[in-house]
């Protein structure tokens, strides 16, 4: 387990048999080995003593404690949660190596990219394996996702899990924190896709250029016998491309790249693209889901897939769940749409869609919030967007976490031009938010809630209480008689 980390010093009995690997010391057995991880809130190293008075075999960590067990082993390492990435791909046998792995990164897209290649490598016969935000798989079993890329022993075990299941590929989101916190760092990828980068996690990153450099990581780290695919039409997709080993391919709807599309129609019916000379109509809609689908289009071509082939699937394909999803009403024909829009880019992405796709008379009634205890630059541009883009705008609240929701709504206010402020309504109770907003709507009108799409949880002071935004929206549309 040892074999690919650095270690600066050892003491202890390095030759006993290991049956767990756990960050956390409530988990903590003998047999197990306990990794001293620094977060952003606690810090492993004061939990050593626990681990180690609950018998664990071995501890790794970046300082040793003042006292030693002789009968426990300590490994100091350099970085914790690097050595722990190596060892848990060893633990689990590698499983990275046995299965054909894409991992794609950006800020928006990620998901929808992820599983479209999942569901188009199903289609196509392959025993394939997905890890996204909404959802991880196997085939086509769900295992619930807390987060977008899980922690380096979660993450080893879920692929060696694919692949005791017999599955040949693998698709997964790559998250910029899971990049710097080393979750990946262990695993072999076949292809790398770089979606897009704009304004998100700033909290977490600190500065613009820190995010960016981030993402790189992830091309850097690919092996040259990977492929790295990135959007050509992105003023930062070239540079992911700056320092990598890996065979360089784009794509792009605006100039020359391996993989050029053509947008024909973008319509309330879906996208007609022409890709690579070939007429395609897809059940997906908006400019930013043709340039997913050319992102899924290049990796399946790059991984030996037949073009035709993959088109013909690609063009029977839905989107993951909270991504542009429509609900339209029963009498009044309102048409709600559920999009998981948390981020600047997202939005006015979403909105633009709206925008081309809606008839003169349609009325357009966005409901979003900002989630607490994230990056509060983007607040007031958030809200500027959707009135921008809207006829009424509804601000409530997304996730407060442990910030107070009228902090963040007042923070949200302040990108309200004063020609825009008559069409806005401020409801910090996110159900009574919605109500409001399809009691605005008049027939064929379209009601956008934004934020949180597939997530059924609204998360206050550290509580998550139920809130699915589609089950609501559908639920008001019942209750008001629309």
């Amino acid at each position: 387990m040892l074999a690919d980390v650095t270690v600066t010093a050892q003491h202890g009995p390095t030759d006993v048999p290991v049956q767990q690997l756990t960050l956390d010391s409530r988990q903590a057995a003998p047999g197990a080995v306990f990794f001293a991880l620094r977060g952003a809130a606690t810090d492993g190293h004061q939990f050593i003593e626990k681990a180690v008075a609950q018998g664990v075999a071995a501890v790794v960590c970046e300082v040793l404690p003042a006292e030693l067990n002789p009968a426990t082993a300590y490994v100091q390492v350099p970085d914790s949660a690097e050595a722990m990435a190596h060892m848990a791909a060893a633990f689990y046998g590698h499983p990275s190596r046995s299965l054909t792995l894409i991992g794609v990164t950006g800020t928006n897209g990620k998901t929808t990219c992820a599983t479209l290649l999942h569901k188009l490598l199903r289609e196509l016969g392959y025993h394939t394996g997905l890890l996204s935000t909404v959802q991880n798989q196997i085939d086509e079993q769900v295992i619930p996702a807390t987060h977008t890329t899980p922690d380096a022993i979660r993450l080893n075990e879920l692929l060696a899990r694919m692949v005791e299941a017999g599955c040949t590929h693998a698709c997964m989101e790559v998250s910029s924190h899971a990049v710097v916190q080393h979750r990946t760092t262990a695993l072999r990828f076949a292809g790398g896709i770089f979606t897009n980068l704009t304004h998100d996690h700033l909290d977490y990153h600190g500065t613009f250029d820190n995010y960016l450099k981030a993402k790189k990581g992830f091309f850097d780290s690919l092996p040259k016998t990977a492929f790295a695919l990135t959007n050509a039409d992105d003023k930062r997709g070239m540079v992911m491309l700056q320092n990598t080993a890996a065979r360089r391919e784009t794509y792009s709807l605006r100039s020359a790249a391996t993989f050029r599309a053509k947008l024909i129609e973008n319509a309330v019916h879906g996208l007609h693209l022409e890709i690579d000379g070939h007429d395609a109509q897809f059940r997906l809609i908006g400019v930013f889901n043709a340039y997913n689908l050319l992102a899924v289009y290049g990796a399946a071509v790059l991984l030996g897939e037949e073009p035709l082939e993959v088109l013909t699937v690609l063009s029977g394909l839905l989107s993951a769940p909270g991504r542009f999803e429509t609900i339209v009403s029963g009498k009044t024909r309102v048409t709600g749409i559920v999009d998981y829009a948390h981020t600047p880019d997202a939005l006015e992405n979403v909105l633009q869609t709206i925008a081309d796709i809606r008839q003169p008379t349609q009325q357009v009634i966005t409901v979003v919030g900002c989630g607490g205890n994230r990056d509060g630059a983007k607040r007031p541009i958030m809200a500027h967007l959707a009135c921008q883009a809207s006829d009424r705008v509804v601000l409530t609240s997304d996730n407060p976490r442990f910030e107070d929701p009228n902090d963040i709504l007042a923070q949200m206010q302040a990108g309200v031009k004063v020609q825009d402020q008559a069409k806005v309504l401020t409801i910090p109770d996110r159900r009574e938010a919605i109500k409001t907003a399809v009691t605005l709507a008049g027939p064929n009108d379209i009601v956008l809630v934004a934020g949180k799409g597939h997530e059924t949880y609204q998360e206050v002071k550290g509580v998550k209480a139920d809130f699915d935004d589609k089950k609501v929206l559908q639920e008001m549309f019942e209750l008001l008689g629309k």
